[in-house]
């Protein structure tokens, strides 16, 4: 009997290192199936800042770089710009896009650079202690907000999605969830259409993802799981909010 289902080959076997009901993995598996699928692996380079993420490097089997915080943007922008032939694309949290990085991220996108971002958005910093961060929910409680984010005094959650999508250049944008299989299926498509819009030099491309982080919330996976869906969906909304073709996948 033959296999219907095997490991991507541009994932490696290379135990993980986050945490139970972490979905960076989910995501690493996502990107790694694309990057097959397309048969770009020979000429795929990932970079991937401080964070979480920081290691990625050991589960793909493409060539990988690290970038300083908030910078892995200006890194893809000078690989792409002196070999525009590779396939580059970011891998970055929210503590690092959101906020250090933000004006890398703008920037990128404004200028149209032909690379791609996958944005894991767990609403946390995550590798170093649980910090408030700008995609922090109201009155959600983390280290360095241990009453709940106060709006009044920092702020709402910054979307990201809708914020790059303001931009008048042209670029694919989209908001996805890996939550629930329903879920990881619609990611994987936009993640897909990413690629291929920069496969085909046609834009700067970027999907955001709805992800958990048990540990810095103070929950059990299937908790963190649950609390992704009742308070981070409602707020950060499902779907595609730009492309350079017309939108075909909003959530229902």
């Amino acid at each position: 009997m033959g296999k219907i289902f095997c490991k991507p080959v541009s994932l490696s076997d290379q135990a993980t290192h986050y945490c139970p009901g972490c979905t960076h993995g989910v995501i690493h598996r996502l990107v790694a199936e694309v990057i097959d699928e397309l048969g770009v692996r020979g000429r795929t380079v990932g970079i991937a800042p401080v964070g979480c993420a920081v290691l990625a490097y050991n589960y793909f089997t493409f060539d990988f770089q690290e970038a300083a915080h908030g910078r892995a943007p200006a890194m893809a922008t000078g690989i792409k710009r002196v070999r525009p032939d590779l396939i580059v694309f970011t891998y970055q949290g929210d503590g690092d896009l959101a906020s250090i990085g933000m004006s890398e991220i703008i920037h990128a996108a404004n200028r149209g650079e032909k690379f791609t971002t996958v944005f894991v958005n767990n609403a946390v910093y995550g590798m170093t202690g649980g910090q408030m961060a700008p995609t922090t929910m109201p009155n959600q409680r983390t280290t360095t907000s241990p009453f709940g984010r106060n709006v009044e005094e920092v702020g709402m959650p910054i979307k990201v999605a809708e914020l790059i999508s303001a931009l008048e250049t042209p670029a694919f944008i989209s908001r996805q969830s890996v939550i629930k299989p329903k879920y990881v299926v619609r990611a994987k498509k936009a993640i897909k259409r990413a690629f291929q819009y920069q496969i085909e030099k046609r834009c700067f491309s970027l999907v955001e993802v709805v992800s958990t982080c048990p540990t810095n919330w103070g929950m059990t996976p299937v908790e963190a799981v649950q609390w992704a869906e009742d308070v981070m969906h409602p707020y950060y909304q499902l779907g595609d909010k730009k492309s350079p073709d017309p939108i075909k996948d909003k959530e229902d």
